[in-house]
């Protein structure tokens, strides 16, 4: 758990010198970082969500999704070099940094709102569109690395007893790891992903839902919170998108990522 939390003014005063040195001293000028290019596939996943029957939680049932196309992914997290680019440019907000922005760690402690605007000023500058991936392009993308959230079953209607076991599935008992590693610090998944599952969750552009499901099978969305995303890691969570550090607060179900950061999809 994190003991102290840096003051709005105080997050500012930092970030000014960070933003001050990307503007002078880091051209705005991108590179398409290396993508990884997926083949026409199918993913079959539980899809993220609180699943209810009959006032009861339950698992997600499968949901299977076709890409025809394929899929067009970084093959990297975008690094703290690249973000603090968009800094300087004025496309992102400022960063807080523990040191000089580094070409070979990737980028955290930004929020869905962060990455998004990282997304759009890229788009602006490569010529072509990119964006966050959604849930299902993630998990397509993770391959077996891609940790499925079901849970034994709760013997109750209490929703508190649902977080708790989902929590203690979620290693509970590990460390939190927040030191991000340098790029390629967690080997390649079978689709030659980096650092998949390491310890920088990445956020997706999918909306928390509820569902509720009839005795039919049939289900029904209840609400949905696009205040609130999917983020992917070592487990599913959802996080508030303002948020840029889960451990001070703002992780709506289960343990806290250690970092936030993201990879974009190309939207061809």
């Amino acid at each position: 758990m994190l003991l102290m939390k840096l003051t709005l003014p105080v997050a500012a005063a930092l970030a000014a010198p960070i933003a001050y040195m990307a503007a002078t001293l880091v051209p705005a000028e991108t590179i398409e970082p290396e993508m990884i290019a997926l083949e026409a596939g199918q993913v079959i996943y539980p899809p993220a969500g609180d699943f209810m029957r009959s006032g009861k939680p339950v698992n997600a049932p499968p949901k299977t999704v076709y890409f025809a196309r394929g899929l067009r992914i970084m093959k990297h997290q975008v690094t703290q070099a690249e973000y603090l680019k968009c800094v300087g440019d004025g496309g992102c907000p400022a960063a807080v940094l523990p040191g000089p922005a580094s070409a070979d760690a990737p980028m955290v402690g930004v929020s869905w709102r962060d990455a998004t605007d990282y997304a759009t000023w890229y788009s602006d500058k490569a010529g072509k569109r990119y964006r966050l991936p959604t849930d299902a392009e993630w998990a397509f993308a993770a391959g077996s690395l891609f940790r499925d959230e079901g849970l034994p079953d709760v013997d109750s209607t209490d929703q508190a007893q649902r977080w708790l076991a989902r929590y203690e599935s979620e290693f509970a008992g590990e460390p939190i790891d927040k030191m991000p590693r340098t790029i390629g610090s967690f080997g390649a998944n079978e689709n030659g992903l980096l650092d998949v599952a390491g310890n920088v969750w990445e956020w997706t552009d999918t909306c928390f839902v509820r569902i509720g499901i009839r005795d039919s099978g049939e289900q029904t969305v209840n609400t949905t919170n696009c205040g609130i995303r999917v983020v992917e890691g070592r487990h599913r969570t959802y996080v508030t998108d303002f948020i840029r550090d889960a451990q001070a607060g703002g992780c709506a179900v289960g343990k806290p990522p250690a970092n936030l950061g993201f990879r974009l999809v190309r939207a061809d």
